[in-house]
C-alpha cells in the first residue's frame, strides 16, 4: 500500500465527493433570487440543489450527504419553519439559514426555535450568506474535512494544512487538490481533475490546468512535510 493511501479508498472517495463540493439546498419561491442564489453558489464550490416549494424539497431531498439548507420562511405551500421542524424531527442535523423579509424579534425567536442555526433579513449580501454557511459547516454537523497522510483540507476555508502549515487556496485549486488526495498515490487522468475543478460544459483549456498545478505544487512546497503532485507523463498527475 502506498504511504499516502487509506486502507478505505471508497469511503476516501466518497468523503472526498462530499469536500469538493459541499451539497446545498436552497428552498426560496423567488424564482429570481433562487437562480442568483444558485449561480453564486456554484461559483462559490458547492453543489446546489434549488427548489420553489416545500412539497418539491421533499420530493428531492438526498437520503444523506446533506451539507447544509438556506429556507425561506414565506413558501407559497407551508412555512419555512414548519418544514425545517419536520426535517429535524426526522434525524437532519444540516445547518440551516433562514431568509425572511422580516426582522422582528419573535419572528427571529421562532426560527430559531424551529430547528434554524441562523437568521438572514432580505436584502441581504451575497457575500455574508456564503461567509454564514462556512462558518456554520465548520461548527456544526457538517464536518467534511478530508484528512490524508498528514494532510488536512477544510472545505470550510478552502484550506489544506499539513506539518503546523496553513496555505490557503482557491476554490478551483481547493477542488483539484481534493480529487488528488480522494486517490493518493494513484495516477489521476487530467480528463478527471477538469470534470472535478470546473463547471460542465466550461471550455478549460491545455495548459490551464498546469498552472493550476503550478500554483498547487508551489503552495504545498511550503508546508513542511507535505506530499507532492507527481506528473505521470501521459496520463495526468498523483499525489505522493
Amino acid at each position: 500500500m502506498h504511504p499516502l493511501a487509506a486502507p478505505e479508498a471508497s469511503s476516501q472517495r466518497d468523503t472526498a465527493r462530499d469536500v469538493i463540493d459541499p451539497h446545498v439546498i436552497v428552498l426560496e419561491d423567488d424564482a429570481e433570487l433562487r437562480v442568483l442564489l444558485t449561480r453564486g453558489l456554484r461559483e462559490e464550490g458547492f453543489t446546489v440543489t434549488a427548489v420553489g416549494s416545500a412539497a418539491e424539497l421533499l420530493a428531492r431531498l438526498p437520503p444523506e450527504g446533506l451539507s447544509a439548507l438556506v429556507v425561506d420562511i414565506g413558501l407559497p405551500d407551508a412555512d419555512g419553519r414548519d418544514v425545517v421542524q419536520a426535517l429535524r424531527a426526522q434525524g437532519s442535523a444540516a445547518p440551516v439559514i433562514f431568509l425572511t423579509a422580516r426582522d422582528a424579534l419573535p419572528d427571529r425567536l421562532s426560527g430559531f426555535a424551529a430547528g434554524g442555526d441562523d437568521y438572514l433579513t432580505k436584502p441581504f449580501a451575497f457575500a455574508e450568506l456564503v461567509a454564514r454557511l462556512r462558518a456554520l459547516m465548520r461548527r456544526g454537523g457538517a464536518d467534511l474535512s478530508l484528512e490524508v497522510g498528514g494532510l488536512r483540507l477544510d472545505p470550510g476555508t478552502h484550506a489544506v494544512s499539513c506539518g503546523g502549515g496553513t496555505a490557503e487556496l482557491t476554490p478551483t485549486e481547493f477542488r483539484i487538490l481534493a480529487r488528488l488526495a480522494s486517490t493518493p498515490g494513484d495516477a489521476v487522468r487530467r480528463r478527471q481533475l477538469v470534470e472535478a475543478a470546473w463547471p460542465h460544459g466550461a471550455i478549460v483549456h491545455d495548459n490551464t490546468l498546469d498552472v493550476y498545478i503550478a500554483r498547487l505544487r508551489r503552495k504545498l512546497a511550503a508546508l513542511p512535510a507535505a506530499p507532492e503532485i507527481a506528473t505521470v507523463h501521459g496520463v495526468g498527475y498523483s499525489l505522493r
